[in-house]
C-alpha cells in the first residue's frame, strides 16, 4: 500500500500557480513594454553628455533606479484609475480593476519602490539626478493622474512633462548638472508625447468616452485631433534638427532625424488627411520605434564623431 504524498502551502500545483499569477501582476504594474522606452532615453541621456561614456556601475544604478521609479509611478497610477480601468476594454483586466488586487496593496507597491529607487539614486549615483526622478514620480502620479487625465483634453501635453524627465535623469547622473542641450532632450520628448498618445487615444476613443476621459479626440473629434497632432509633430522635427547648428550633434544625427522626421511628419500628414484606424495605428507603431531610433542616432554620433 502505497503512503501518500502531501503537498503543502505553495508546493501544490494551485498554490504555485496562484504565485505566479501575483508575481506576473506585480511586474504588471510597473508596465515593463512602457518602462523600456523610458530606459533607453535615460541611457542615450547619459552617453551623450559632454562627459563621455560613463563608468558601467553608474548605468547599472541608474537604469536599475530608473525602473524601480517609473514601475512605482506605474503602479500608483493603476491604484488611482481603478475606477476609469475597469470601464476600459484595454485596461479591465489590469491586476487591480479585475480585483485579483487591492488598490491599497497596488498604491503600498509603487510607494515602496519610488522609495528604493531614490535611496539608490542618492547613494550610488547623486541627489540631482535622484530629485529629478522624484519629481517624474510625483509629475505623473499628482499632476497627471490626479488633476489633469480627469478635467482637461491638455492632459497629455501637460503631463508629457513626466515622460520627459528619465533623458534629464541620465544626463544628470552621467553630468552632474543639467546644461542646455539636455533641456532640448526634454522638450524632444515632451512634443513626441501628444502625437504619440493622440494617436492611440483616436483608436480607444469609445473607451475613453465610456470612462468620462476628456481626451483630445472625445472632445474636439478625429479632425481636430490630427490638426493638433500635426502641429505637435512639426515642432517636434523641427527640434531635433535645431539640435545641430547649436552645435549639440554633428552631422551622423541630423541624417538620422531628418530621415525619420520626414517619416513621422508624412504619416502625421496622411492622418490629417484621413482620419482612420489604418493611419492612426501606423503613426502609433512608427512613434514609438522613432523615438527609440532617434536618441540611438544621437549616441551614435555623439560616439562615432568623439574618438
Amino acid at each position: 500500500m502505497h503512503t501518500p504524498i502531501s503537498l503543502k502551502g505553495g508546493d501544490t500545483p494551485g498554490g504555485a500557480s496562484a504565485l505566479r499569477q501575483t508575481i506576473s501582476d506585480y511586474v504588471v504594474l510597473t508596465k515593463p513594454r512602457v518602462i523600456s522606452l523610458l530606459l533607453f532615453t535615460t541611457l542615450a541621456g547619459m552617453l551623450v553628455t559632454p562627459a563621455g561614456s560613463p563608468p558601467f556601475y553608474l548605468i547599472l544604478w541608474t537604469l536599475l533606479a530608473g525602473y524601480l521609479m517609473a514601475g512605482g509611478a506605474n503602479a500608483v497610477n493603476m491604484a488611482y484609475d481603478v475606477d476609469i480601468d475597469s470601464m476600459m476594454g484595454r485596461t479591465k483586466l489590469r491586476p487591480v480593476p479585475s480585483g485579483r488586487m487591492s488598490s491599497r496593496r497596488a498604491f503600498v507597491f509603487g510607494v515602496v519602490l519610488a522609495v528604493i529607487a531614490f535611496t539608490i539614486l542618492v547613494l550610488f549615483v547623486n541627489i540631482l539626478a535622484a530629485v529629478l526622478s522624484l519629481v517624474g514620480f510625483f509629475y505623473y502620479t499628482v499632476v497627471y493622474t490626479r488633476w489633469l487625465k480627469r478635467t482637461t483634453w491638455q492632459n497629455i501635453v501637460i503631463g508629457g512633462g513626466a515622460g520627459a524627465i528619465p533623458p534629464l535623469v541620465g544626463w544628470a547622473a552621467a553630468y552632474g548638472q543639467l546644461t542646455w542641450p539636455s533641456l532640448f532632450l526634454f522638450m524632444i520628448v515632451f512634443f513626441w508625447t501628444p502625437p504619440h498618445f493622440w494617436a492611440l487615444a483616436l483608436l480607444k476613443r469609445k473607451d475613453y468616452a465610456t470612462a468620462s476621459v476628456p481626451m483630445l479626440p472625445v472632445i474636439a473629434g478625429p479632425v481636430e485631433t490630427a490638426r493638433q497632432m500635426l502641429l505637435y509633430s512639426l515642432g517636434m522635427v523641427a527640434l531635433t534638427v535645431v539640435l545641430v547648428p547649436l552645435q549639440v550633434m554633428g552631422w551622423i544625427y541630423l541624417v538620422g532625424a531628418v530621415a525619420l522626421g520626414g517619416i513621422f511628419l508624412w504619416r502625421a500628414w496622411q492622418l490629417n488627411r484621413e482620419q482612420t484606424s489604418q493611419t492612426a495605428l501606423s503613426l502609433y507603431k512608427y512613434s514609438l520605434l522613432y523615438l527609440a531610433l532617434l536618441f540611438a542616432a544621437m549616441v551614435v554620433d555623439r560616439l562615432i564623431l568623439r574618438v
